[in-house]
């Protein structure tokens, strides 16, 4: 299946790409503030699991579509002695739709598909999100190749960040197109309706929006260059290391909530200093799904050879007919 091979090689991209960054020290955010320390790589895998769930949900759309309804006539089955085992096996179907009436009515494969190139350009428009916020000069984590920016019609010193951009922005299309299918479908009435015919728009408009899309996310992963010093340097905040300080009295016997508030006083008041830096404190967060470079580097290689399993199985089955 197209799209999972797509997502197959999308993945392998960016663990490569964490790999290659395991150790270079940035913040984490949340609510868009820094927060903690975190690694480049770390942060690149973060990007990486959900498309890999990605690939479930497309696995899962593939075998929804995998019943033959072939001899359910307009609703009511045949009075013709068809076999329908028989010719399942020759068209390649794993199994035979179980009612007649459910058979000609039935679009939940579509909706499958249709959800999971949702959910997948969703993901995809984080990821475009983030670099978009990388390469702004606010942030400069990201330096921005010839492939995948722009320069500016009227301002000459610009460098935009189009392809990121346009992934944002092509996540409307897939989001439109499953609420045209789902609105369709919502009050028909069993079996076959006229309506059904309007499934075929927007299911045949999101796939190949998808293959678009997991074409210049793999573009825009293969020519991300980062800025050493610039995430260094926003990771030099003192603030990121303030919950290891109240972990650490946590660890001495102060129970959290006066921990937190000791912590939180020093920062307001401007006098919080800590013994480590944000090197060390992801040097300490060597758990599983944590930060630290050896879990990175341990986690990327795994995604590989899981990114490997995705492409034989979508190598594996066959192409979608032509339309």
């Amino acid at each position: 299946m197209e799209a999972t091979v797509g997502l197959a090689n999308l993945v392998n991209a960016l663990a490569d790409q964490a790999e290659a960054h395991a150790g270079w020290i940035m913040p984490g955010y949340t609510h868009l503030q820094r927060a903690q320390p975190v690694t480049l790589g770390h942060h690149l895998l973060a990007h990486a699991e959900p498309l890999r769930r990605d690939a479930t949900r497309f696995r899962h759309a593939y075998d929804a579509a995998d019943e033959m309804p072939l001899g359910s006539g307009a609703l009511a089955a045949s009075t013709l002695p068809l076999e329908r085992d028989v010719l399942a096996r020759e068209l390649g179907f794993d199994r035979l739709t179980k009612n007649s009436i459910d058979a000609v009515s039935d679009r939940d494969f579509a909706l499958d598909l249709a959800y999971a190139c949702t959910v997948a350009a969703i993901h995809l428009s984080r990821f475009g999100e983030d670099v978009v916020l990388w390469a702004t000069t606010e942030f400069g984590f990201v330096k921005l190749a010839d492939e995948i920016a722009t320069g500016s019609s009227l301002m000459p010193q610009k460098r935009n960040p189009d392809v990121a951009e346009l992934l944002r922005g092509r996540s409307g299309r897939a989001v439109g197109s499953f609420v045209a299918l789902a609105t369709t479908l919502k009050g028909l009435p069993l079996a076959y309706d006229r309506d059904l015919q309007e499934d075929k728009p927007p299911l045949f408009a999101t796939v190949d929006n998808m293959f678009d899309c997991l074409e210049a996310a793999a573009l825009l992963v293969e020519h991300l260059e980062f800025d050493r010093e610039r995430l260094e340097a926003a990771a030099g905040d003192v603030g990121l290391v303030a919950t290891d300080v109240a972990e650490e009295l946590v660890r001495r016997g102060t129970p959290f909530r006066n921990a937190h508030d000791q912590v939180g006083r020093q920062v307001r008041d401007g006098s919080f200093t800590a013994p480590w830096d944000a090197k060390a404190s992801v040097a300490k967060r060597d758990l599983p799904g944590g930060p630290h470079p050896r879990r990175v580097a341990a986690r990327a290689r795994a995604i590989r050879r899981e990114a490997a399993d995705l492409l034989l199985w979508g190598e594996g089955h066959p192409p979608p007919l032509p339309r």
